[in-house]
């Protein structure tokens, strides 16, 4: 029987268990740090597909008949990662909504009530900013509170009922630029690192501090169409539960970020309170990443599906998009359907072709596959808002319920302004896996 190096440190930590009670000394050997807690295998996040790692040619793999000539063939290597299986949906994003409403509503109240703030911690020292303390139950409709509440609403007009006032759903939050860390800076880059007092960069320096409106631009219906009567989706798509399971949209590139931002805090702040490993953090996927989830396994497939055509062998389409010339319904769909509507691929993904088109992390730069790493490649820049306008464009991969057959390809890809939202792009999340 062969002994490994792992059987050989299993009986060793046994060996250290039973002689702790009489020594504090472990013979002189090297066995680790003890006593941490066992997390054999990742725990599967709800809702995720773990796509494993893998080499894959990226890029078109059919006739590029508009001449974009923005995807060559390269050939990549990735880690494993999670993604969603798919696109967000309004409700769960409605789930970021809601919270955003309630920090903020705690905060107010906050102002004369000190029950909703914490300001110190457990040694007494004070907390600033002070941090929302979740507890304390409130309703808008208790005197004490309504005239702090109200002031998110907007007053009633024309006999019409006053609402939510949607700008003021801001969320707040601080990242660290990774790339400052290391010195390294974009050629376009203009931000300086501080340096402090002691000759080093302040560590301020590395932080970036976002503030980014969070609910979806529902006008985009009406804005994206001229002549076209799309009010009822402008009214409804997003807070009626008849849409619950469509995709999210209306969503800019940063409202994305944030989004994935939020959902990191949400899982650490569980995994703290229940004294878990905390996992890797939600994002937007690289192209890479969207790409090799949506080919499914399968090399050089055109369509994440992996034939050559858009339909099946009785003639039904595969996807929601714009199959003939004005006729966006005969697949199944005049606009957006809810997700997992159509065949999910080999990796069990749903909609990794039309519905809506995606966000992904990366800024789009048409000779970017010439330049990325062959290892994990990922070309970002977080565009702030004096940055030079080319940077500011993200990619965006598998086409939407509007877009021809071309945009459906894994290969494909296109771009749009962080800034922008649209009627036709959504998004989903990956995480990375903790292991190989």
């Amino acid at each position: 029987m062969w002994i490994t190096k792992k059987r050989i440190r299993l009986s060793l930590e046994i060996l250290i268990l039973l002689m702790a009670g009489c020594s504090a000394e472990i013979g002189g050997e090297l066995v680790g740090v003890q006593g941490r807690v066992a997390q054999s295998e990742e725990v599967p996040p709800y809702g995720m597909v773990l796509i494993p790692q893998g080499t894959f040619n990226m890029g078109m793999n059919d006739e590029d008949f508009v001449f974009a000539m923005n995807a060559p063939i390269n050939s990549v290597s990735l880690s494993a990662f999670w993604i969603d299986q798919t696109e967000i949906t309004n409700n769960e994003y409605r789930q970021f909504v809601a919270y955003v409403l309630d920090s903020i509503s705690r905060r107010l109240l906050g102002d004369q009530f000190e029950e909703f703030l914490i300001t110190e911690n457990a040694l007494g020292e004070p907390i600033d900013p002070p941090l929302v303390n979740w507890e304390p139950k409130y309703s808008k409709d208790n005197p004490e509170y309504a005239s702090l509440l109200n002031t998110l609403y907007s007053p009633a007009v024309l006999g019409l009922g006053g609402g939510l006032n949607v700008r003021k759903l801001v969320y707040e939050y601080a990242r660290i630029d990774n790339e400052k860390v290391l010195g390294r800076k974009h050629p376009r880059d203009t931000v300086e690192l501080i340096i402090n007092e002691y000759g080093d960069v302040d560590p301020a320096s590395y932080i970036v501090r976002e503030k980014t409106a969070i609910y979806p631009d529902t006008l985009v219906w009406l804005r994206d169409f001229a002549y076209a009567y799309n009010d009822p989706l402008m009214l409804r798509y997003f807070d009626n539960p008849s849409f619950d399971d469509y995709p999210v949209v209306g969503v800019t590139w940063k409202q994305a970020a944030a989004f994935c931002h939020w959902r990191t805090k949400l899982m650490e702040d569980y995994c703290r309170k229940n004294r878990r490993p905390t996992p890797q953090e939600y994002r937007l996927p690289t192209e890479a990443e969207w790409e090799y989830a949506a080919r499914g396994g399968l090399e050089g497939g055109k369509y994440p599906w992996g034939g050559l055509y858009t339909f099946d062998k009785t003639g039904c389409y595969r996807a929601n998009f714009l199959p003939q010339r004005s006729r966006h319904g005969i697949d199944g769909g005049t606009t957006t359907l809810p997700v997992g509507s159509y065949q999910p691929n080999d990796f069990g993904l749903f909609d990794m072709a039309g519905n809506v088109a995606e966000w992904t992390a990366n800024t789009y730069d048409e000779q970017s596959y010439n330049f990325v790493s062959s290892i994990n490649p990922s070309y970002r820049y977080n565009a702030q808002s004096g940055d030079p306008k080319a940077m500011k464009r993200k990619t965006l991969k598998g086409g939407s319920w509007k877009d021809i057959a071309y945009f459906l390809q894994c290969g494909a890809r296109t771009f749009e302004y962080q800034d922008t939202a649209k009627s036709y792009i959504g998004f989903r999340c990956v995480r990375s896996y903790i292991g190989k």
